[in-house]
């Protein structure tokens, strides 16, 4: 049974940082094509990034220079690096593996002033 858990989110000032993880269970994180994605209040699901099994990474516009996604093989975890946070990267936060289209719970980011 694939388990994600998704965890790090909270408030966070403009400008700030936050580092997202997602500890798989069932697979592992180095031998599939993961993302994140996030919801915002009222809007559909949004692409956030991805990685690959061979490790190349893909962003979304809105986030590229400032997210970086990464993995740990021994911790059998994903992670995404948020910095210079705007208040439109508010919203739920969920990592997912493609191959079993299976996402955890999420995690809120709430970024204001």
């Amino acid at each position: 049974q694939v388990q994600l858990v998704e965890s790090g989110g909270g408030p966070v000032e403009i400008g700030g940082s936050l580092r997202l993880s997602c500890v798989a269970s069932g697979i592992n994180v180095n031998d599939n094509v993961m993302d994140w994605h996030r919801r915002s209040q009222g809007t559909s699901r949004e692409f956030v990034a991805l990685i690959t099994r061979d490790g190349a990474t893909s962003y979304a516009d809105s986030v590229k220079g400032r997210f970086t996604i990464s993995r740990d093989k021994a911790k059998n975890t994903l992670y995404l690096e948020m910095s210079n946070l705007k208040v439109e990267d508010t919203g739920v936060y969920y990592c997912r593996s493609r191959r079993y289209d299976v996402t955890g719970q999420g995690t809120q980011v709430t970024v204001s002033s």
